[in-house]
């Protein structure tokens, strides 16, 4: 069993996805701080997320597991949502083709999804031939949790797009390959960290908790 770090240097980051360890870690490296995860600490069992919006499934994950380890811990609850399907999956997209669901079984169900509604978002096509289906949506809620004091700090971002009929790329995770930025005529799964830092969902509500943080410790 791994032992808990409780240096004020730390901070846990409530995830066993690989990908978003990296972006966070990429991101914060600027505050000095050691980044773990939960890969780190594996007496930490799953935590049930009930909650009805990004926000509170973000705080439930940041609380749950402060209190557990006793350092201050960052979640994030994000996901993807699509116009022609009401919004979905919105919270469940991690679990969209049930649970312990891979990328590429929530991917296929969406396509599935889109193609059973028979509507695109456009007549055009991309230069290789694909098809854009909908506007969609990725949203990302971050919550970081002091247990220390029982405080949260907390912030959203937001990146639209449309999702293609093909993936596009090969970077990223969860849903990149089938989202496409218009504004940079590429997938989100093509672009670098850094440019996907720079528009990304998470990307965004990183520089919003960053500059929060920054405040409060000047």
């Amino acid at each position: 069993m791994t032992s808990v770090d409780h240096s004020e240097n730390t901070i846990v980051v409530a995830t066993k996805n690989s990908g978003k360890v990296k972006e966070f870690a990429h991101a914060l490296e600027k505050l000095g701080k050691r980044i773990t995860s939960l890969y780190d600490y594996p007496q930490i069992a799953d935590i049930v997320e009930d909650g009805d919006t990004f926000a509170a499934n973000a705080r439930i994950k940041a609380k749950t597991t402060g209190d557990i380890l006793g350092v201050p811990v960052l979640a994030d609850d994000s996901g993807l949502r699509v116009e022609a399907l009401g919004g979905e999956p919105g919270v469940y997209s991690a679990r969209y083709a049930g649970e312990g669901a891979a990328d590429s079984d929530n991917n296929a169900k969406l396509l599935k999804e889109l193609e059973q509604l028979g509507t695109t978002y456009s007549d055009d096509k991309l230069a290789d031939g694909s098809l854009l289906l909908s506007k969609a949506q990725f949203v990302c809620a971050l919550a970081l949790y002091d247990p220390a004091t029982g405080q949260f700090v907390e912030a959203e971002g937001t990146v639209d797009g449309l999702i293609t009929d093909k993936p596009h790329g090969d970077g990223g995770f969860g849903y990149d390959p089938l989202f496409w930025l218009p504004q940079l005529g590429r997938g989100m799964a093509e672009l670098t960290k850094d440019e996907k830092g720079a528009i990304s969902h998470r990307g965004e509500a990183l520089k919003v908790l960053l500059s929060k943080l920054e405040n409060v410790n000047e």
